[in-house]
């Protein structure tokens, strides 16, 4: 793997108390950037990698993104701990059921298709303009959104998570468009299903075999193969690429 340098650098990492969070914020530590771990209720998982990150400077912030006033102050209080914000990684999220096939009430999928709008989709939003004010006032930066392939195939039993990972594509190529003049560039990556705690129930005896069969390669995603791609879109190299969904999911499904 080349060597990527982001010494200087500062990054907020949303829901980096574990899986792809946790990864992304391990990579962007040992680049030498300094790193804002983020948590909204697994205190003790945060610590632990706040523990674990290589070099200075890193620090950690609770916020509980289903509230949009709250992720613009998470926002805010990274940048006035670092002094700037450099990169937005927009990683937190729920993936929960609500079927429409009458095997819960109205009102329990209701709530739970807002509950996961709110998490996936306004609260990242949230923080895209907060942390938009501020790369404007420093000359630019990155954000850097993690959606999903359910964005694109549909997520049957769950579908506030694929409603929001579509909108957070759309929200990425918008603000791609707009923000551009202001040196500040927005990505999206599109994981299919992921190796994290939160999958993991779904890719246990046959049916997760099946899912891992989808990919010609027989397997789902590593967590640290999605924080590489994130990390990848943080580079100059990388700056052209504004707008772009990067499709991840071992050709389980093309478009």
């Amino acid at each position: 793997m080349v060597t990527i340098d982001l010494s200087g650098k500062t990054v907020l990492v949303t829901g980096s108390s574990k899986g792809v969070g946790e990864a992304t914020a391990r990579l962007f530590a040992k680049a030498g950037a300094r790193v804002c771990v983020h948590y909204h209720q697994d205190q003790e998982g945060a610590k632990r990698v706040l523990a674990s990150l290589r070099g200075v400077g890193h620090t950690l912030l609770q916020a509980d993104l289903r509230d949009p006033g709250a992720a613009r102050r998470l926002v805010d209080s990274a940048h006035h701990k670092f002094g700037a914000l450099n990169v937005l990684v927009n990683n937190a999220g729920v993936f929960r059921k609500h079927p429409v096939d009458g095997s819960i009430t109205f009102d329990h999928w209701l709530a739970t298709f807002q509950e996961t709008l709110k998490t996936n989709l306004i609260g990242p939003a949230a923080a895209s303009f907060a942390a938009i004010q501020h790369m404007r006032k420093q000359g630019g930066g990155t954000i850097v959104n993690v959606g999903s392939r359910g964005a694109f195939r549909g997520e049957a039993g769950q579908v506030g998570y694929g409603a929001a990972k579509a909108g957070l594509h759309a929200l990425s190529q918008s603000l791609a468009q707009e923000v551009g003049v202001d040196n500040i560039t927005v990505h999206a990556v599109a994981p299919g299903f992921i190796e994290t705690a939160m999958a993991r129930p779904h890719l246990r005896g046959e049916a997760g075999e099946a899912v891992k069969a989808q990919s010609p390669l027989g397997r789902v995603a590593t967590v640290e193969e999605v924080a590489r791609a994130i990390l990848y879109f943080c580079t100059p190299e990388a700056r052209f690429t504004t707008g772009a969904v990067l499709d991840l999911n071992g050709a389980s499904y093309l478009r």
